[in-house]
């Protein structure tokens, strides 16, 4: 039997994951929240210039999806981005259905796919076999959802996600480089600041 994908193809262009962060936090102009993953993701996210609207995750897998959808929900006319890498994302797929249930229009998600599990050896995920995070994200709801060909396509996606009317989920293909950063690791100030960024708490 004969069947078409319905999904796009997945990009063969290996990325740089900071370098992608670093693109994505030059558009940011109006304050967008930003929840980075654990690991190197939020590592990056750090490097790529500190902002108050940033949230890092630290020591749970798979929560920066479902952390956005809260925020956004919380904050309808703030955007809202959230970073997470593919095997992070495959320990909380469930997520997926809920945020296209709840269909924030606010909320871009961005999945670091390497394949490997890099903070704890490089043990390859099942995205290195074949699973692919966009398909899933597809086959979940989420219909405004594609791989970013290149560099130039992921500027161009998240551009269009700044004014999406529905959820908005990226793929990108990234190599296995380390951090290039270290997020400050103070859980306590890390949740003040953010929270002072998104105007929930005022300054001291």
């Amino acid at each position: 039997m004969n069947t078409q994908a319905n999904s796009p193809a997945r990009n063969t262009k290996i990325m740089n994951r900071f370098d992608l962060t670093s693109r994505l936090v030059a558009k940011l102009k109006n304050e967008e929240a930003v929840v980075g993953g654990i690991g190197n993701t939020n590592f990056d996210l750090w490097a790529a210039g500190h902002r108050p609207q940033n949230f890092y995750m630290l020591g749970s897998m798979g929560l920066a999806f479902p952390i956005a959808l809260g925020v956004a929900l919380a904050q309808p006319n703030r955007r809202v981005f959230a970073l997470e890498g593919d095997g992070s994302l495959l320990m909380q797929l469930g997520c997926l259905a809920t945020i296209a249930t709840q269909a924030p229009k606010n909320l871009c998600m961005v999945v670091m796919d390497n394949g490997v599990y890099q903070i704890t050896g490089a043990q390859p995920t099942p995205a290195a076999a074949g699973a692919d995070m966009v398909a899933l994200a597809i086959g979940s709801g989420l219909t405004n959802s594609s791989w970013a060909a290149d560099e130039e396509d992921f500027e161009r996606l998240i551009e269009q996600s700044l004014t999406a009317t529905a959820p908005t989920l990226i793929g990108v293909r990234i190599d296995d480089k380390p951090g290039a950063g270290q997020t400050r690791r103070d859980p306590v100030q890390l949740r003040e600041s953010f929270m002072k960024g998104l105007g929930i708490r005022q300054p001291m």
